[in-house]
């Protein structure tokens, strides 16, 4: 019986990173896994969120089942205890741990002792956590939180071993889906900044017409009401809290993260807390823009699953090196920089180095930019 409940486990699992690996977005890989993976390890509720590969701060989609009774002030809270207060199983420190999973009662013992689980587990009807951070080598792509209800056993030893061995064939799913888009020539808009601003609480203070057309552009999730009337995207708001954690001593005052809009395009989201003229943290200002390039590569080539000294190729192709150069520059033979620049070439689907930087950067920005061109005509009049 043992052995044919162990047989149907690895079918299970491996039909749940079959179906992740199929997926055709994000949210895809969330409901499929979720499905399926209570199957596995029995949840009450969960909450999949997407991250920053760089700062592993939430980027969207989110996906929650069965959470009831949680507004949004009351979910921001949450975010914000994450940077704030110093607690048990943080993503931030499952990030770098040697198993990126951990229960709530197996880690704390006596739960009572953690804020999380006073302040937000146990008045949703919760009485145990399983959190696991969804991760290729060190680059987080994503995290899950499952919760068990009163009555039900706690999270065991096993529960986590199985939720931590899914890390990383689920962050590889999610690494796949993060490959960006080309930007359609007919861009609605165009590429300039927008601009926020936030109070020390994280109340949306003001925001211009092109935030809000770049806000238009992410995709549909359950946001945060404001007093403004616009609803705002959970990470956005905590990465504005991740911002503001330093008026209590935590970072140095500024947050970013990147988000996938629903054209595949990456936006970077910078928020720096502003210092009054009395030396105290005040308000907090947030900008919403396309990313350069440079803040792109590091997605592209994680996405891509180049190795180290792939990556090191890859930039110096960029910067126009040819193979005698990047021989000189890595301290490789031509033979061995040539086999890299095949496996490069292969895992992007690229058949030269000009189709190689074209993906990396023209085919990301360059339509964006023409659809943005005002141009004159023969009599002098502007046309787009």
């Amino acid at each position: 019986m043992a052995e044919r409940t162990t047989a149907q486990a690895r079918r299970r699992r491996g039909e749940l990173v079959r179906r992740a690996a199929l997926a055709g977005d994000a949210a895809g890989v969330f409901a499929g896994a979720s499905s399926r993976l209570r199957d596995l390890v029995p949840f009450d509720a969960s909450a999949w969120v997407t991250t920053d590969p760089a700062t592993g701060l939430p980027a969207g989609p989110t996906r929650l089942e069965n959470v009831h009774g949680i507004d949004a002030a009351q979910c921001s809270e949450h975010w914000r205890r994450e940077f704030v207060v110093d607690d048990v199983n943080l993503f931030r420190d499952l990030m770098r741990a040697d198993v990126p999973a951990a229960a709530l009662r197996a880690t704390a013992r006596d739960p009572g002792r953690s804020g999380r689980y006073r302040t937000f587990v146990r008045p949703l009807g919760f009485d145990d956590e399983l959190r696991a951070v969804l991760r290729v080598g060190d680059t987080p792509w994503g995290t899950v939180t499952l919760w068990r209800r009163h009555g039900q056993p706690a999270f065991s030893e096993q529960d986590v071993a199985l939720v931590a061995g899914l890390s990383t064939p689920l962050g590889e799913a999610l690494r796949a889906r993060a490959r960006p888009a080309a930007e359609p020539a007919s861009a609605p808009h165009r590429d300039r900044p927008g601009l926020m601003t936030f109070d020390a609480a994280g109340g949306l203070l003001s925001i211009d017409e092109q935030a809000l057309a770049w806000l238009d552009e992410l995709p549909s999730e359950r946001g945060m009401p404001t007093d403004l009337g616009v609803d705002l995207p959970m990470w956005l708001i905590v990465t504005v809290f991740h911002a503001g954690a330093v008026a209590s001593g935590s970072g140095d005052g500024t947050a970013r993260a990147r988000v996938r809009s629903r054209r595949g395009r990456w936006l970077t989201c910078h928020a720096s807390c502003l210092q009054r003229g009395d030396g105290n943290f005040g308000d907090i200002a947030v900008v919403l823009e396309p990313a350069q390039p440079a803040e792109l590569v590091p997605i592209i080539i994680e996405a891509y699953d180049l190795t180290g000294r792939e990556q090191e190729v890859v930039r110096l192709i960029a910067r126009g090196a040819g193979t005698a150069e990047l021989a000189d520059e890595l301290y490789l033979s031509r033979h061995t920089v040539r086999d890299h620049v095949k496996t490069i070439f292969r895992k992007l689907g690229v058949s030269s180095r000009g189709e190689l930087v074209a993906k990396l950067f023209a085919e990301h920005y360059l339509p964006g930019h023409v659809g943005g061109v005002v141009r004159a005509d023969g009599d002098g009049a502007d046309a787009a």
